[in-house]
This record gives structure tokens, sequence and C-alpha cells, in this order.
């Protein structure tokens, strides 16, 4: 078993979902957690009455991550609370499904600084409260390295993320701090109700899919635990890919 007693731990976005799963699923292992969540107060206060229910620790802080002030104050509330941070999850994602030419420079500046500037600004203010090594997850997702009808400004952003992850393993690991990215494959979230052809999405994906079955969010869950475990002790820098085998089709 994992145990992740006496560690704290971030995720964004953790009021929905693939953040949802992530949350319960550290803490189920020990873990405090602590989760962002911007307009679902309700979802992320049930995440919160779930944890602890089940014996476990959890936190939720309203924070805007595509905006800088928020997210430094998202820290001052971390730091009054503990001396110390030992896992990340960045989690948290946004954008706009819409044909090139209807895309606005607004458009790409929201899915950019949700999805990888705010990675960016998590490291740099989490990095020194890790201060016996840690932990630093991203999710991604399969639009970063294929192209999905509508995903452009959103596959463009997870494609900078999972570059981000490199390039923060490369000066973050002689702290004794991993980075890597666990890339998802189609999980059935309220995220995937945006898209106008989600029912073929779904039905394509299945059939896709070697296992037989869709990805879902504790699968997605069950590896970012293994990444933050000692068994991922030498993983770092990497893309790590939970689909069901469904990206091997090409």
């Amino acid at each position: 078993m994992v145990d992740l007693h006496g560690k704290v731990a971030l995720v964004t976005g953790g009021s929905r979902g693939i953040g949802k799963a992530v949350a319960q699923r550290l803490a189920k292992q020990g873990a405090e957690v602590v989760i962002t969540y911007v307009r679902h107060r309700t979802n992320a206060n049930e995440v919160v009455a779930t944890i602890e229910q089940r014996g476990g620790r959890c936190w939720a802080i309203r924070a805007n991550l595509a905006d800088e002030e928020s997210l430094a104050a998202m820290f001052e509330e971390i730091r009054s609370r503990y001396t110390r941070l030992d896992i990340v999850v960045s989690n948290a994602a946004s954008g706009v499904l819409k044909p090139v030419e209807e895309l606005k420079s607004r458009h790409w500046d929201w899915a950019v600084n949700i999805n990888a500037r705010a990675l960016l600004l998590i490291a740099q203010q989490a990095a020194p409260l890790m201060t016996k090594g840690g932990r630093i997850v991203a999710i991604s997702s399969i639009g970063a390295v294929r192209a999905v009808p509508l995903y452009t400004v959103v596959g463009a952003s997870k494609g900078a993320l999972e570059s981000l992850v490199r390039h923060l393993a490369v000066e973050f690991g002689p702290r004794g701090i991993t980075v890597n990215t666990v890339s998802a494959g189609v999980v059935e979230t309220d995220a995937l109700k945006k898209f106008p052809n989600r029912e073929e999405i779904l039905a394509s994906a299945r059939a896709q899919t070697p296992l037989g079955r869709l990805t879902t969010p504790e699968d997605v869950a069950n590896l970012v635990l293994f990444v933050c475990s000692d068994l991922a002790a030498m993983v770092h820098g990497q893309t790590l890919v939970v689909d069901g085998g469904y990206a091997i089709y090409g």
C-alpha cells in the first residue's frame, strides 16, 4: 500500500471530475488535501465533506488560476496553514471549442494561462515548500499530441504544458522534486459535455480502445497516486498515458 500519511497535497480543480477523483484517492492513502475551485463551491464542499466523513482531512480554497494575484493569494493561505507541501497536482483546465477562424486572441490567452502558465506560477510558489523533495504532476490530454476537432487552443496549451514539465524536471530534479505529466484518454466528465459531438466521441473512443471501455477519473487518479509514491522515485520528466490503449491506433 502507498502510505501518504503526514504529507500535504494540493490538487487544483479538485471539485469535480478528474481532480475530485485525485483528491479522494490521495486522501484515502493518508494525505491531507487542499483543493481549489472557481465557481463550483457546492461541489468543492461536497468533496471536503466526503473526504472528512471517511476520516481524511481536506480544505477547499477558491482561486482563479488565470489570475496571478489570485494564485499568489491562494499560496498565502496555504503558507498560513502549512509549513510544507509534498504533492502538487495541476489539474485545473479550461478553454473554448471553436473552429480556427472563430478564435480570438482572448481565447488563446485564457487557455494558455489556465492550462500552462498556471503550472509555472504554481511550481514557483510550491518549490520552496518542498524542502524534503516532492512530486509535481500535471494533467494533460491526448490533444497535446494529436489533432482533435475544435480543440485548437486547448490542444496547443496542453502541448505547452507537457514541454514545461520537461523543463521544470531539469531544474527541480537536483532538489529532489520529480515533475511528470499524466495524460488521460477520453474520460467522460462534465468537461466533455461542452463538445457538440460528445456522443460520437464517446462511441468512437469505446470502439477504438483495446481494453473495451472508457478511461475513468479513478483510472487517472490511480496513475497519479503511483507517480506520487516512492515506487515512482526514478520516474521524472515523463508523460505517462492512461487510456486503455486508445492512442496506439494513431
